[in-house]
């Protein structure tokens, strides 16, 4: 119900709204609401007002008051009963309440209401969501009060009745036309073909396969599995097409009534069903009003037909048929043509082939023609003749007939007069009578052939129905203002179906009250319907009203108005029959029925009751040429004339007149009725054969067969009812539903309730609700609610005859729970006005008080304002005031004292706190007691546990001494053992075989064709010999019997007379018996039989799939050869990739050093080819100023020297000179560039190389990445391959093992039969010899017999019926011992899975070692963890050592353990621990699930993270690197200019030099001023480019210096980042670590439990002992004599049910234990996992270690180096080391909790071998339990055979103890019928256990596979760690080689800026030199001309040196420059020759 929508809920479920509100309550019992009667709402609600007499004054609802008679008054009920369910549950059952309350359920879509029996439902003209697949689930299997009103409940209830009791059932729909009876049944016929189908895997089937289907059934004559349900279902559109019609009230109304039969089988499946049809209206075919129809079919095929059929058909418009009188009336919402597909498609389906439906459908259209024939009478005479033949062609044409002879056959017919024939002309009026009675006629028989073919599609089943559910869908009762024939039919079914449910009504209520213990007379309501019914079918004395008329019929004379007279006077005096005095009409009579008086009109009754038909024209069809139109009238007509059975519109509106089909060969119970209800049913109706036979006696016919089968049947009522004529929905006519309740027995059913007590409340209802009557009645405390109601009754003083009490609830009469409903509302309003006024006497109180309180306060100002006011001109008052404030002082005492209490209120606080502290300390010490205590209870028990261990052992001891008493059952056991052990040995056979087989497949292959060729053989042969077997076996038991008997009586009577009189006597009673035990063994043989061929079914079944196994062994054998080769080519493969990839990685490695090694060499020789360009640059732009200054020289010395000679030769040298310097130049020029050249070619050569090699590599990695990810995933594949073909190679042989052992069990078998077989042979063919002998004996000992037989028969019948209990007992063992073998075998296939999950968990077990192995290969490669590894690999070893012995202890110690676990209550505990372990671990997956995904979050952030890193280092890099070049080009450039300025000051100096020995070798003409001046300003303008260029150099250093800064501070902040980084890395793994040591808290807590089930089981096992002991006294008592045989054979029994139960229990501890072993496994595997992904944690913890190591070694070494670092490189430094020690207090954390998680594994591990351990010892157990059961199976055959031999003894002395077997037959019959119930009790227990159990196996299978996949998500999950890890060790790499460059560029930039201060120094000696040199301007001039004069000379030399000088000359030290020279004034006057001396 939970499952169903609100909007669908609201169309079953009641509303609680309003009914049980108290207002509503209050309301009711105020206004003393009743029903008054209203003519347009049937009863309107009104108060009464006043009471006068006999009249009331009532008050309506409007407010109009209105006198009423008190009778026509009726009560009404309280607010509680508002819509109510059940009708019969209403307080007051009267017209009005059941109105009501059905109008207000109507009006609430509610329209299914219950009115005890009855089942009301009103049409609610529109669809309503009530009939969907989910209401049919809600309904499946529910009581009737456990879900709201419905006809699936009825069809529900109905149905599990059929199958409980086995009594068939009935549904019996009526009402009138439009009430929805026929829609209802398609209900319940839909409901049952879902609930009941016999095919449920199956869903419908398209139209095309349904053809198909239909043709293949034709063929073979058998109904297609699964279609029977579809077939029902399409039977309805047949039906309702040619038997429905449109009709004033409905649209779709059944013009006849049916009973539906569906057949059941012993298991409920529907197996087929059976219609029957009563009184089709088959007048409507050629008569209908004028907005009716006639019925579908008409319509369907004119509107339907298409070409070549309508042609067939002779079809025409439908205004050219007479019989159509309206034409075409069209239905809304239905089209004819396709509802004609439609039924053309279900016949189809039901089988019809296309000449069936053919010939149908011509009948159809032979029918329309007849109404087109027209007669006329002929001018002279009454003679009718046929002017135009057209239409009786065309009938003719259609029926086969010849148009003459049905001519003549109509008009002339031949009758016969005495012996002679003569023609009998006919008249108009005969001649259309005839033709219409022929029209109807042919309707009526193709309805009933269609009939017939449905039922003979619907019953085609092989399967035996055990019962059936019938559904009566007929008309209700019907009073018109015209009631004719039919409408006495229809009211005298009616009034038989009341007296049904009266009868059906009270039997249960009567029932109810004897079970609740009621006095009650019984009383027959069925007896009040007595009369009515007499007086219509009594028979005679007097005869009714149908043998009356049928008497009249035999009267040529007699006349409608005879029949009436003759009816009243034979019926005058009768109470239910009277004369109308009002109708004048001398045809109406009134019959009065329990719906009420009806008047009917007898015109036209006889013709109706005769109906006669042409006989020469059925001659003429019976003989047609169309063999379906014979088949149709194949039966031959009466010799006077052919009575139709069904009545002639016997169902004018409602279908109600019965007639039984003549296909129906059997009537339910006819026999058994008919003597049981003589007198309802008197002899003399049986039918006349082969006389005239009126409709009414074939109607009393079909009505008698159907009550006979109703009243066999348990019978549920639904009554339909129409709410309006209208067809609106939401509108009902009071007056309509009050005459439908009437007529339809639910006011008579109300009637009937009237007279018992339909009010019933069960005792705690009663005494919760009415307690507060009879508050004094009940004393205090516990009372039982029947006696605490029987005080209340008394205490209420109520009417013994208004209640009864009965065991469980209370009975009342109408009308008494609403008195006490009245009373119990006064009693509340007096508690309600009571508490009133106690609440306003409170609250009034409560404002007094508060009034005088407010008025002493007013006295109390009023008195202090007068006294102020006497005051305030007082001056002593004035002072009073002014000095009080001025007296604070002297308050301070008072304040400390309040601050003293205070302090002492806190102090005393805290002594108390102190105080409770004490307490809390002792109670903590009282606890550690109380633990310690507990601990040494613990160990006590621990010590009791080894005393029952002891006394365990001493018990085996008794056991083993009694077991040796039974030496025969132990011989026995050992001969099975050593079967056992044989089959031990043969399956090891069998093993060797198999893998020999596997090398010889093809020879076997042969060998299995020819054991397949003989099982064949031996199956048919066994299949031969099993039933000769069978019938020997029979034959044999039956004559050894009769020989025994037969021998015992031939020694007594030759001795005494007497004796052979009894041995007679037992020989008749064994004949009987024998011949009983023959039809039962026949029966079983038949059931052997079919079994057998199910066996044989199977047994082929599993032939062919061996065959198929074999074949797929085979091809998986040469699959998994050829993958194995595979596998191990792909693994070498894949070694040698690995080489490969090794080696490459290494050259890799190396060649990235070596391109890094050339990179720098190459920025090396890149900067040097700078430095040198621009040095040349600087050169030429010298040189070329040189040489402009030497031009510019060489003008002036010749234009100022003179022509000497030694100037010339001055000349010529100078000339020379400077052409060798030139020379000079240009050579070193060309050296140099091509220098450069080769450079440059070294370089790109290199660098293309250099890249070529690289992309090589990344190439080969990038091949080599992608070839190793194909062969991981190729050998993944095949490893999954691998595992799948092992599993199947394991099914494989278990499979053929199997069909071996039933090989070998047949063959054995069949050598048993045959030996058998010959040995009875031998028996039959004595025995013969010996029973022909007795025969003769026997003839003559019948006589005697006789008397004697009487006398033993019930002696025979107990004896009988105790064997057939004993061969029950024997089968239900049989089936116990088959069960059995199943469970064995369910256990070997969970033994095998669980060896398959031990295979699997070895194999993760050494891939564990595997990836442990790689794991130590890594860890060796670490120098410093390689100790640590060693030390935790001997712990593990230790542990291993350890955890194996404590795993001997442990299997010492479980092995008597778990033998005792044998209660089924604590089975029950522990099944449902296991479901919350279950739910538990699905939690923690859950969880886990969660974790991962939080994981794969924290997992993208890190990824994420990385990469932006990533991006930042390759930024910081570029940044880096663009830095690095700028400072070293401007490094480059600093030195370039200072080498330029160091040139230009040599050759200053040189210059100078030169100007000096100029001036000292010219004369006084090259002393010019104007020369001197020229070069002064040169060199000026050149110092001062140099001192710019300075300036620009120094601005570029403090640039570098900045850069250098800013990288600084990026480096400092990635290093901060990468801490915080590794910080939240740690944080996250100590997390993980928390959330392992959890579980791993969690799984302690599971051991906890266990164990504590354990110390259980030690309560259990005591328990144990004590039905041991009482097994020892049963085993004792099996000693005693042969007269106790049958009391040892219970007790034994007894004890083999309790071992039974025992085995079931052990069974079920074993299949939980292996449940609870594989969790276990499971929750391993998942600490294996988690202990794998720390191991991975702690390796990367360790990488990490060592990366910070490493760090800590550079940063030292860096320190070493850079002794005079700054401080904040030694902050750094500290830094660093305070990391280091954080990193190494986490690793020795990390190591800590690697070792608690050793231990916890080593724990589990524990843990895991425990619970094999105890799997192993439930094995041993359930072995041990099978052989005590097997023993004990053995000593009850034993003690059955003995228990034979003493009957076969105690025969001799039959007669002596007669009595005493009587009473022990009485005794056995008891106590096999309590171990029967006992039986049935335990198998179905075992079916819910095995149901439970394999629910479980399916639930743990399921979270096994989940937790294979969270494994394998865990192992990609570390696998995308560790790639993770990698990436982010190549980061660290990365990020170290930043560091290193760092660094270089650190000490870079401190050359540079050393390099800097050189320069800057050498710039101020420049600048003071300067300084200095400009002090004597004409000095520095000489010396300037004279240095450009000796420049010349020296030119060549030094520039040549300068050009070879190398940059870093410019650090030596610089020479002191040349201090000016002194000179004479001889030498100045030389100087300046312009002095005055001139």
């Amino acid at each position: 119900m939970a499952d169903l929508s609100t909007d669908d809920s609201k169309f079953l479920f009641l509303e609680n709204d309003f009914r049980n509100s108290g207002v509503a309550q209050a309301d009711w019992a105020a206004k003393k609401m009743v029903w008054v009667p209203s003519e347009r709402e049937g009863f309107e609600p009104a108060s009464i007002k006043e009471e006068k007499g006999e009249q009331v004054l009532v008050e309506l609802s409007n407010g109009q008051k209105v006198t009423v008679n008190k009778d026509d008054i009726q009560k009404m009920n309280p607010p509680k009963f508002s819509k109510v369910e059940d009708m019969a549950a209403l307080t007051f059952l009267n017209e009005a309440s059941v109105l009501h309350n059905l109008r207000e359920r109507y009006f609430s879509s509610l329209i299914y209401t219950y009115s005890g029996l009855f089942c009301v439902v009103v049409n609610p003209y529109k669809m309503l969501p009530i009939y969907s697949e989910k209401i049919i689930e809600m309904y499946k299997g529910k009581k009737r009060h456990e879900v709201p009103p419905h006809i699936y409940s009825i069809t529900d209830n109905a149905y599990r009745n059929m199958l409980q009791d086995r009594e068939d059932q009935s549904i019996l729909c009526t009402g009138e036309s439009g009430a929805g009876k026929t829609e209802n049944t398609k209900k319940v016929i839909q409901y049952l073909a879902v609930v009941a189908s016999s095919h449920k895997g199956k869903k419908d089937v398209n139209p095309e396969s349904v053809a198909a289907a239909v043709a293949k059934q034709q063929q073979s004559g058998s109904l297609a599995y699964g279609e029977l349900e579809k077939q029902l279902l399409q039977a309805n559109p047949i039906l309702e097409a040619f038997g429905n019609a449109k009709t004033i009230k409905n649209d779709n109304s059944s013009r006849f009534g049916k009973f539906i039969k569906l057949n059941f089988d012993v298991t409920g499946f529907l197996v087929g069903a059976n219609i029957d049809t009563y009184l089709l209206e088959k007048s409507r075919c050629i008569r209908q009003a004028n907005t009716e129809r006639a019925f579908h079919i008409f319509y369907y095929m004119v509107a339907g037909a298409k070409d070549k059929m309508r042609e067939e058909l002779l079809l025409e418009g439908f205004n050219s048929y007479r019989f159509l009188v309206a034409g075409h009336v069209e239905v809304p919402g239905q089209q004819d043509d396709e509802l004609f597909d439609e039924t053309l498609e279900a016949m189809a389906i039901m089988g019809f082939t296309e000449e069936e439906r053919l010939g149908m459908l011509k009948v159809v259209s032979t029918v329309l023609q007849l109404g087109n024939i027209k007669f006329e009478k002929e001018r002279n005479s009454e003679q009718a003749t046929m002017p135009d033949n057209t239409a009786a062609q065309k009938v003719c044409h259609l029926q086969g007939i010849n148009v003459t002879d049905f001519t003549r056959a109509i008009l002339t017919p031949r009758i016969k007069v005495g012996r002679e024939v003569v023609q009998k002309a006919q008249t108009k009026q005969q001649v259309d009578f005839a033709v219409e009675a022929l029209a109807k006629a042919m309707y009526d028989r193709l309805f009933r052939w269609i009939l017939a073919r449905v039922n003979k599609t619907l019953d085609k089943s092989k399967r035996q129905s055990s019962s059936f559910l019938g559904i009566l869908d007929i008309a209700g009762f019907e009073i018109f203002e015209d009631n004719s024939f039919e409408q006495l039919c229809i009211n005298y079914t009616n009034e038989r179906l009341q007296q049904l449910f009266n009868h059906t009504m009270f039997i249960l209520e009567q029932e109810e009250y004897k079970r609740e213990g009621i006095e009650w007379n019984f009383i027959d309501f069925g007896l009040d319907l007595q009369p009515c019914i007499e007086l219509i079918e009594r028979p005679n004395n007097p005869p009714g009203i149908l043998a009356l008329l049928d008497e009249e019929c035999w009267f040529p004379k007699a006349t409608d108005q005879s029949f009436v007279d003759k009816l009243l006077n034979t019926h005058t005096g009768h109470v239910k029959f009277s004369k109308p005095k009002q109708h004048k009409d001398k045809l109406m009579f009134s019959v009065l029925h329990y719906a009420g008086k009806v008047d009917y009109n007898a015109a036209n009754w006889l013709t109706k009751n005769m109906d006669p038909l042409n006989d020469n024209v059925t001659a003429l069809l019976n003989n047609s040429s169309s063999a379906f139109i014979q088949d149709l009238w194949k039966t031959v007509s009466p010799p006077i004339a052919h009575i139709q059975t069904p009545l002639d519109a016997l169902c004018c509106h409602g279908n109600t007149v019965l007639h039984h089909h003549p296909a129906v060969d059997r009537v339910v119970g006819l026999d058994t009725i008919t003597k049981m209800s003589e007198s309802s049913v008197p002899s003399s109706t049986k039918s006349k054969k082969g006389m005239f036979r009126t409709v009414g006696q074939l109607y009393k016919e079909s009505l008698g067969k159907l009550m006979t089968t109703l009243h066999n049947t348990q019978p549920n009522f639904v009554r339909c009812i129409i709410p309006n004529h209208e067809k609106r929905a939401g509108k009902m006519d009071a007056q309509l539903v009050l005459e439908q309740l009437r007529c339809n027995g639910v006011l008579e059913g109300i009637r009937i309730c009237r007279q018992g007590f339909p009010n019933r409340i069960v005792f705690q209802e009663f005494r919760q609700r009415y307690e507060i009557l009879a508050a004094n009645a009940i004393p205090k405390g516990f009372m039982d609610g029947k006696q605490a109601c029987c005080l209340m009754v008394k205490h209420l003083d109520l009417d013994p005859n208004l209640y009864r009490i009965g065991q469980s609830k209370m009975f009342f009469r109408t009308g008494v729970l609403a008195q006490l409903e009245e009373e119990r509302d006064l009693k509340l309003t007096v508690v309600i006005i009571a508490f009133q006024a106690q609440a306003r006497g409170f609250l009034g109180r409560k404002a007094f008080s508060k009034r005088q309180q407010q008025l002493t306060a007013m006295k109390v100002i009023q008195r202090n304002c007068a006294c102020y006011l006497k005051l305030k001109n007082w001056q002593w008052w004035r002072l009073f005031t002014k000095v009080k404030p001025l007296l604070q002082v002297t308050r301070q005492e008072e304040e400390m004292g309040q601050k003293e209490e205070e302090l002492k209120a806190v102090r005393e606080v805290a002594a108390k706190t102190e105080a409770e502290l004490k307490e809390i300390s002792q109670k903590h010490i009282q606890l550690a007691e109380e633990r310690a205590q507990l601990e040494l209870k613990l160990q006590a028990e621990t010590e009791l546990y080894a005393e029952a261990e002891e006394m365990r052992g001493r018990l085996e001891a008794k056991k083993q001494e009694l077991e040796e008493v039974l030496h025969e059952m132990e011989a026995r056991l050992e001969e099975e053992e050593e079967r056992s052990v044989a089959l031990q040995q043969e399956k090891k056979d069998m093993e060797q075989q198999l893998q020999l087989m596997e090398a010889h497949i093809a020879e076997q292959e042969d060998a299995q064709q020819k054991l397949q060729l003989e099982k064949t053989a031996a199956e048919g042969k066994v299949k031969k010999m099993e039933e000769d077997i069978m019938l020997m076996e029979d034959q044999n038991n039956k004559l050894q019997k009769e020989r025994k008997l037969l021998e015992e009586r031939l020694a007594d009577m030759s001795s005494n007379l007497a004796e052979e009189e009894e041995k007679s006597k037992n020989l008749t009673k064994l004949k009987a018996k024998h011949e009983s035990m023959i039809s039962d063994l026949e029966v079983r043989m038949k059931k052997e039989e079919k079994a057998r061929q199910d066996v044989e079914k199977a047994k082929k079944k599993v032939d062919a799939e061996l065959a198929d196994l074999q074949e797929q062994y085979a091809d998986l054998q040469a699959q998994l050869a050829e993958l194995r080769a595979q596998l191990a080519a792909k693994e070498e493969e894949l070694q040698a990739t690995q080489t490969r990839l090794e080696e490459e990685s290494t050259q890799r490695a190396t060649l990235v050093k070596k391109v890094r090694e050339l990179e720098a060499l190459l920025s090396e020789l890149q900067e040097d080819l700078e430095a040198e360009r621009a040095a040349r640059g600087k050169a030429e732009a010298a040189r070329r100023d040189l040489g402009e200054e030497l031009n510019a020289l060489r003008s002036e010395l010749e234009d100022s020297l003179d022509t000497t000679a030694a100037q010339q030769e001055l000349r010529a040298k100078r000339e020379q000179e400077v052409a060798t310097l030139k020379k000079a130049m240009e050579d070193e020029g060309r050296s140099h560039e091509a220098q450069v050249q080769e450079l440059r070619q070294k370089h790109s050569q290199a660098v293309e190389e250099l890249t070529e090699q690289l992309e090589q590599a990344k190439r080969v990695r990038a091949s080599l990445e992608k070839a190793k990810q194909a062969l991981e995933k190729e050998s993944a594949d095949l490893s999954t391959e691998l595992r799948s073909l092992a599993s199947s190679k394991q099914d494989v042989e278990h499979k053929k093992k199997k069909v071996e052992a039933q090989l070998n069990d047949l063959n054995s078998r069949f050598n048993e039969s045959e030996r058998q077989r010959n040995e009875l042979g031998e028996r039959v063919s004595k025995l013969n010899m010996e029973l022909e002998s007795v025969a003769g004996l026997l003839n003559e000992a019948e006589g005697k017999n006789i008397k004697l037989s009487k006398d033993v028969s019930s002696l025979s019948s107990q004896l009988q019926d105790a064997q057939e209990l004993l061969s029950e007992e024997t089968r239900q063992k049989l089936n116990v011992s088959g069960r059995l073998r199943q469970m064995e075998e369910d256990r070997n296939g969970l033994m095998e899975q669980l060896e398959e999950e031990t295979e699997a968990k070895r194999a993760v077990e050494r891939q564990m070692s595997s990836l442990n192995m790689q794991l130590s290969d890594h860890r060796k490669k670490l120098e410093e963890m390689s100790a640590t590894v060693e030390l935790l690999e001997e712990g593990k070893k230790r542990l291993q050592r350890d955890l194996e012995a404590v795993h001997g202890e442990y299997e010492e110690k479980a092995a008597a353990y778990d033998k005792l676990e044998k209660s089924r209550g604590r089975l029950q505990q522990e099944l449902e621990d296991v479901l919350m372990d279950l739910d538990a671990q699905r939690q923690l997956v859950s969880n886990l699930e969660k974790k991962q995904k939080k994981f794969d979050q924290m997992l993208a952030e890190e990824r994420s993270v990385s990469a932006r890193f990533a991006e930042e280092r390759d930024r910081a890099e570029a940044e880096a690197r663009e830095k690095e070049t700028r400072v070293l080009a401007l490094s480059r450039a600093l030195e370039e200019k200072q080498a330029v300025l160091e040139e230009a000051e040599k050759a200053a100096k040189a210059l100078r030099a030169d100007m000096e020995d100029l001036i000292s070798s010219k004369d006084d003409a090259g002393k010019s001023v104007h020369e001197l001046e020229k070069a002064k300003r040169g060199l000026e303008a050149f110092v001062e480019e140099m001192r710019t260029q300075m300036e620009e150099l120094e601005d570029e250093l403090q640039v570098a210096e900045d850069a250098k800064l800013r990288l600084e501070v990026n480096s400092q902040a990635l290093r901060a980042q990468h801490e915080r980084e590794l910080q939240a890395r740690d944080e996250m793994g100590e997390e993980k670590r928390k959330q392992l040591l959890r579980q791993v808290r969690e799984l302690e807590a599971e051991l906890e439990e266990e164990r504590k089930q354990r110390g259980q089981a030690s309560g259990a096992r005591k328990k144990l002992e004590g039905e041991l002991k009482d097994m020892e006294e049963h085993l004792d008592a099996t000693s005693r004599g042969r007269d106790e045989a049958q009391k040892q054979l219970r007790k034994v029994q007894g004890q083999m049910k309790d071992l039974q139960r025992e085995l079931d229990d052990s069974r079920a501890a074993q299949k939980e234990a292996l449940s609870s072993a594989r969790e276990s496994e499971r929750r391993a595997k998942m600490a294996e996992a988690e202990i794998l992904q720390l191991h991975e944690l702690l390796a990367a913890a360790e990488r990490g270690r060592k990366q910070v190591e490493t760090e800590r070694d550079e940063l030292s070494e860096e320190l070493a180096s850079n002794s005079s670092g700054r401080s904040m490189q030694s902050d750094e430094k500290r830094r660093l080391e305070t990391k280091l020690c954080q990193l190494e207090e986490e690793l020795e954390e990390e190591q800590a909790n690697m070792e608690n998680l050793t231990e916890r594994l080593r724990k589990s591990q524990q843990l895991v071998e425990q619970l094999g351990a105890e799997l192993a010892a439930e094995r041993a157990s359930s072995q041990s339990r099978e052989g005590s059961r097997q023993q004990l199976e053995r000593q009850n055959r034993e003690l059955k055979a003995k228990l034979q031999e003493a009957e076969s003894q105690s025969r001799s002395r039959l007669k002596a103890a007669s009595a005493a077997l009587e009473a022990k037959l009485r005794e056995a019959e008891e106590q096999l019928e309590a171990e029967s119930r006992e039986r049935q009790a335990a198998a179905k227990n075992l079916r819910q256990k095995e149901k439970k159990l394999k629910d479980l196996s399916v639930q743990i299978e399921d979270e096994r596979k989940q937790a294979q996949q969270y494994k394998d998500q865990m192992e990609k999950s570390g696998v995308r760690v560790k790639q993770l890890k990698l990436q982010l060790e190549e980061a660290e790499e990365e990020a170290q080689r930043v560091a290193a460059a760092r660094r270089k560029l650190q000490r870079e930039l401190d050359e540079a800026g050393e390099a800097n201060d050189a320069l800057s120094r050498e710039v101020a000696a420049l600048r003071s030199k300067l300084r200095r040199g400009g002090g004597d301007p004409a000095f520095s001039a000489s010396r300037i001309s004279g240095g450009g004069i000796r420049s010349a000379a020296g030119l060549s030399g030094g520039s040549t040196r300068r050009v070879k000088e190398n940059s870093l000359d410019l650090q030596e030290e610089e020479r002191p420059s040349p201090s000016p020279p002194t000179c004479s004034p001889d030498e100045r006057d030389e100087a300046y020759p312009c002095c005055p001396d001139e």
